[in-house]
This record gives C-alpha cells, structure tokens and sequence, in this order.
C-alpha cells in the first residue's frame, strides 16, 4: 500500500527541481548576456572628461560591431566619434574606453590641437582642453622630430614610417582614438593604432555614477570590506543621480 504522504514528497521533490530548472535557466541566460551581448565596465581615469567621469559604470553593447562572433544580426560600421570599449593594443588585459577619431584609409594631423582629417578640420564639440598649445607632440600630431614622454618606443618607430606631408596614414584594420580630454588622456598619440579586433564594443548607458569619495580603498580584505559597507550605506550620498542611467554618445 502506497503511503499517504508520498504525494507530498513527489509534489515537494517536483518543486524543487522546478526550482533548480529555473535557477538554472536565470543563470544560463545570464552568462549568455554578459558573454555576448552586455558587459559592465568602470570608468578609472579622467581621459574621457567631460563625456564620462570617474565613477561611471557603463553597459556596453558587445553585438553592435558584431564582436560578439554570433553573426545572428547586422552589424553597425564602426564611424568616426563612435566612442568604443577596446582592448588595449600594448597590454590586451587591460580594457580602455576612447572616441574614433581616424578610420582606415585617413589621413590625419593635429595642428595647434584641432584635428584634421585628409585636409579638412573636424567639428568635436565634445572635446575639452585644459591647457594653451604648449606640447608640441601632443599638440602638433604627429611629429617625427621629437619623441613624447610617456610614448612606446615600438610606436614611435612605427610610426615615422606611416608619416607622408606631415600627415598620418591609417592603415587598413585599424582606427585612431583619441580621448575627449585632450590635454590628459594616453591614448593613440602615445601607443598607435587599435586594431578592429581589439574592439569589444559601445557603451550603451551609464547605470550608474558615483561620487569621487574615496580615492585610496586599503587592498586589505578588511579595507575592502569596509569600502563595500561605506557604498552600500551611503549609496544615496555618494551617487551622481543626474548622471545615474544616461545614454552615452
């Protein structure tokens, strides 16, 4: 004779595999979106000022230039002033954010820090600049007569011979990027070109942005515990609300 109290243990049982399917199922698709579609990033330097600050967390759509390898949709070209996520060229860890300046194909130069592009000057109502002309690499792009501090030495070989009329040639696969605050930002002056398959991306919307509220967090286990506790406690205090999901361009 069957037991009165097997039903339960059946409809228990049942529920928690139904449970677990759609744990399952929540994670699959998770893994799915993060892998292919979404990535989070953080925002770490004032290259990008004022566009995105210190502070900003950032979804990047990874499906727009098809880097995601599905090929299930059309993909956008990528166009100058696209602001893109990439891996940087020198150390490919690291994950930088710039804006396209130069396509391949272009010519490009840098005179008394406006950008010119096969002869003409480009409008960047975007940029913003801290200094007078003084740095006459940073300024007047590109310069084969003087090296720039700071500038990798297998660039600075590379790319006097890509330099014709004083002008840069990009060459095909590659673009040139450049940070929106010009007078602070390592970006394709100092270490070339970004190759078209180091690019992950572009960011979609700021999901959120936080204050500048503590610029030395200890490496301690304990000091990172007490930094995750301060943010969780303080979250209304330490967050930018009118920057909080605003659309990146």
């Amino acid at each position: 004779m069957d037991s009165p109290n097997l039903p339960i243990v059946r409809t228990i049982g049942t529920d928690i595999i139904g449970s677990l399917q759609s744990l399952l199922g929540t994670i699959v698709i998770a893994v799915f979106v993060i892998t292919f579609v979404v990535q989070a990033f953080q925002i770490p330097s004032q290259s990008m000022e004022n566009t995105l600050l210190v502070g900003d967390y950032l979804l990047v759509n990874k499906m727009c230039y098809g880097g995601s390898g599905l090929g299930l949709m059309p993909y956008q070209k990528i166009q100058r002033g696209d602001i893109v996520v990439f891996h940087y060229p020198v150390d490919p860890t690291q994950h930088f954010v710039k804006r396209v300046i130069g396509l391949p194909g272009d010519r490009l130069r840098l005179i008394s820090k406006r950008v010119w592009i096969n002869g003409k000057p480009i409008d960047e109502p975007y940029v913003r600049f801290l200094e007078p002309p003084n740095n006459m690499f940073r300024d007047n792009f590109p310069r084969v007569d003087i090296p720039a501090l700071g500038m990798e030495g297998k660039w600075w070989l590379e790319m006097r011979k890509l330099v014709e009329d004083g002008q840069l040639i990009i060459p095909q696969g590659h673009y040139f990027v450049m940070g929106d605050n010009r007078d602070d930002s390592q970006d394709s002056r100092y270490w070339g070109f970004v190759p078209r398959e180091n690019i992950i991306g572009r960011p979609l919307v700021i999901y959120w942005s936080v204050r500048d509220w503590d610029h030395n967090p200890s490496a301690s286990l304990a000091g990172r515990l007490y930094h995750a506790a301060y943010a969780v406690t303080h979250i209304f205090q330490i967050t930018r609300w009118n920057r909080t999901l605003r659309l990146v361009h």
